[in-house]
């Protein structure tokens, strides 16, 4: 993506530690990786439910509902995948200046994507938790029917069939769903927000 040299962006009076303390909450992202069908979305959504439960604001990206709006020009190559990374972090930034949590539940299949990722956001508090989950159980459970397609081939560069899934080896916290439930692994998430003071400002 070529960057506008002709465009200066525009300070305003209010900046992301005014926001913070208005919320009496640190914004910041909070990262999922793992396969599709892994549980990632679930627990990000559980998740975003019990932080409004506390008054803390936050928000869920969603790759389906992304790619629907916002990144629905890009297909699957490495390149379009890139862009839908690159795409999301830019968006995810502007939240976080907003004041808000960010849960971005994103399959992120390569390591590259992910260092990528971690760079961008620097000097943002960032957590990447990896909702680890085998493609065996992640195919049974299949609840949008992608695998099935994947595998009948209509669906291209699917990651887990046709496309590689790195598995990360250094994320901050790790879930593995086929062992965990919903209720403990949320309270695994949130009890490291807490242990790391991710909410004081």
């Amino acid at each position: 993506m070529r960057k506008n040299n002709h465009t200066i962006p525009h300070k305003g009076f209010i900046i992301k530690e005014d926001r913070n303390s208005l919320n009496r909450h640190d914004s910041g992202v909070i990262w999922f990786t793992g396969l599709s069908a892994s549980g990632k979305s679930t627990i990000a959504h559980e998740i975003e439910k019990r932080l409004y439960q506390k008054g803390i604001r936050a928000y869920v990206f969603d790759g389906d509902n992304i790619r629907h709006g916002l990144n629905s020009d890009l297909g699957f190559s490495d390149h379009d995948r890139k862009e839908n990374i690159r795409r999301i972090s830019e968006v995810a930034r502007l939240f976080v200046d907003a004041g808000i949590i960010v849960l971005a539940s994103f399959i992120t299949p390569f390591k590259e994507q992910r260092q990528y990722i971690k760079k961008s956001f620097h000097g943002i508090k960032f957590i990447e938790v990896y909702i680890k989950c085998g493609i065996e159980e992640c195919i049974r459970r299949d609840p949008k029917g992608l695998y099935k397609k994947a595998l009948s081939g209509i669906i291209k560069n699917y990651t887990g069939i046709s496309s590689p899934f790195e598995e990360p080896d250094n994320s901050d916290i790790v879930i593995d769903t086929e062992k965990t439930g919903i209720e403990e692994a949320v309270s695994k998430v949130l009890s490291y927000f807490h242990e790391r003071d991710f909410f004081s400002f």
